[in-house]
């Protein structure tokens, strides 16, 4: 190989047009969070140690029945979804 077969052409990466600045960040009120060994949930600690209340989160539940036609020779299957959530 000869010296100007090994020389890189500098070039504009082909993503570099499609970046944009980050989004404005918010600043949150803890500054670590640790999971209580008896209930399992996450702590939210302030800077000095206190715990702090993060508010309340939903929950959801979800149910699928699969429905299968024409057992006897090619099976036709299809899926019916509901979801709850408060």
């Amino acid at each position: 190989m000869t010296a100007s077969a090994t020389q890189l052409t500098a070039g504009r990466p082909w993503g570099a047009g499609r970046l944009a600045p980050y989004p404005t960040t918010v600043r949150r009120p803890h500054a670590t969070v640790t999971v209580d060994p008896d209930t399992q949930l996450g702590v939210f600690l302030d800077g000095r140690g206190q715990v702090i209340e993060m508010g309340k989160h939903g929950t959801s539940s979800g149910t699928e029945t699969n429905t299968t036609t024409n057992s006897d020779s090619a099976p036709d299957q299809g899926h019916d979804q509901d979801s709850e959530q408060d």
